[in-house]
């Protein structure tokens, strides 16, 4: 699970290396790579019989693979509009978001710790976009990349419930129609193309390396870790996102993401560890 969110953490780093492809085709060009790579590693890790069993996987299915187009479309282009510590951060709203998703669409009781959480990230996002907003920063990625939690909240609450309902949801299925709907959605506005070979390049491995391969290892976590350890691993992709991007593409966090993010992040690792303990 570390070894996923290094993979997932590298989008930002390699689209500040890209040379002439813009916004909506870098989106495109990524889906693409990824959809290409699982329709080869889908085939070896559950038999050819997987794109059959696709066609009857129910709504389910293929409303968590519009969700999952959402966060890959929402995401690439944030990236493109914003600095990658505010995309990351953004990010990391969503099991806050998915808890309250579920106890507004399917019952679920959210716990008090949980709702303190809400709370205190809810502030800290406060924190950092009104600071942004008195530096005269364009809010306009930072608005898309609240996109992203919204359609990983709507995401999981649809599992939740078809796993309820008794019919559980096969992920990796749903990720490839999300690629699949996510190219198809912005090739028109990626044309005309602009990418260089290089781009091609390092779009490819991000298809391949950044969200195809970790997306499939992250499912297969899932089926060994707990939730809380999922929760908390999951939120190195923020640090070594920054890191990455700080490191690799001069992208210096401002003290605003700092005081943020550390709000933020501070309240799920606090939320995480009181469940983790409630139920040891």
């Amino acid at each position: 699970m570390v070894a996923v969110t290094l993979m997932w953490s590298t989008a930002g780093v390699v689209t500040r290396h890209l040379e002439h492809a813009q916004k909506f085709e870098v989106t495109f060009w990524r889906s693409l790579f990824t959809v290409l790579s699982l329709l080869v590693i889908l085939p070896l890790m559950q038999g050819r019989g997987v794109f059959a069993r696709m066609r009857h996987g129910g709504a389910a299915l293929w409303i968590s693979g519009l969700c999952w187009a959402g966060m890959f479309t929402f995401f690439m282009v944030a990236i493109m509009l914003t600095t990658v510590a505010n995309v990351l951060v953004t990010m990391s709203l969503t099991p806050l978001l998915t808890a309250l998703a579920s106890r507004i669409f399917i019952g679920h009781r959210v716990p008090t710790r949980t709702w303190v959480a809400i709370g205190v990230a809810g502030f800290g996002i406060a924190y950092m976009y009104a600071s942004q907003l008195g530096q005269g920063v364009s809010m306009a990625g930072t608005l898309v990349a609240l996109c992203v939690p919204i359609s990983g909240a709507a995401n999981w609450t649809v599992t939740q419930h078809s796993h309820a309902q008794g019919h559980d949801v096969d992920l990796i299925p749903a990720v490839l129609i999300g690629a699949v709907l996510s190219s198809l959605i912005t090739l028109p506005l990626a044309w005309p193309f602009q990418a260089s070979g290089h781009d091609l390049g390092l779009l490819a491995v991000l298809g391949l390396g950044q969200l195809a391969i970790p997306c499939v290892l992250a499912v297969v976590c899932t089926k060994v870790l707990k939730a809380p350890e999922v929760a908390l691993l999951g939120l190195l992709e923020v640090i070594f996102g920054i890191l990455l991007a700080w490191v690799g593409a001069g992208e210096v966090p401002g003290h605003d993401v700092f005081v943020g993010g550390t709000l933020v992040i501070g309240a799920l690792v606090a939320n995480e560890i009181v469940a983790w303990r409630g139920r040891a």
